[in-house]
């Protein structure tokens, strides 16, 4: 059988997302089955909704408290590289989207510490000296796609894309299936857009 050389696939990610956590879990689903080499980058709601106006106190409270992990991912890629990001991302959406834990210090020492990385991370939290990490990283998904987005943002190669927003996880042939249909609107010499009005909330099984 001729080699096929793994596909190159970027992938942004807020860790506070439930839907960029389904999609990610999908093109982990994909490698399972396809060469695909998957390399995540942070990007952060935060960020994305600066500046909008509308918003109520809650919001803004809870998009300053969205920050916190994304500011801990970029610490850990700045100790260990970027290589950590997919299983600390893992073990942050466990905690976040499946065991419905808080977003705290505790959560984020737990993530960290299951992921085989240095717990004290965790007061990166609180820091702001990986902002301008996070706002890179969140630059070059937003350049990549336009300011009409939102995470996760998917690269295939030199295309990007905002999704696929989809619930739940594609699983076995239906995300390969999935992947094909990526593949060719990736192909496509001047495809943009798919899209309709979401009807169910997040469903994690």
């Amino acid at each position: 059988m001729p080699y096929t050389p793994p596909t190159p696939v970027d992938f942004w990610f807020d860790p506070t997302c439930p839907w960029a956590w389904l999609t990610s879990r999908w093109v982990l689903e994909v490698a399972a089955r396809r060469p695909l080499d998957v390399r995540w980058h942070v990007m952060s709601l935060t960020v994305l909704n600066e500046g909008r106006t509308g918003l109520d106190e809650r919001w803004h409270r809870d998009l300053a408290l969205r920050m916190e992990p994304v500011r801990i991912c970029a610490a850990a890629e700045e100790r260990y590289g970027s290589g950590v990001l997919g299983r600390l991302y893992t073990e942050l959406g466990i905690r976040f989207h499946l065991d419905k834990a808080p977003r705290e210090r505790a959560t984020y020492a737990a993530a960290l510490a299951a992921a085989g990385l240095e717990p004290g991370l965790a007061e990166a939290a609180g820091s702001e000296a990986f902002d301008g990490a996070v706002r890179a990283s969140h630059a070059e998904a937003i350049g990549r796609v336009g300011a009409d987005v939102g995470t996760p943002v998917l690269a295939v190669g030199d295309v990007a894309f905002f999704g696929p927003v989809v619930t739940p996880t594609p699983r076995g042939e239906d995300a390969v299936r999935l992947w094909d249909g990526v593949l060719a609107v990736a192909g496509t010499d001047g495809f943009f857009e798919l899209k309709r009005t979401r009807t169910r909330d997040p469903l994690f099984v």
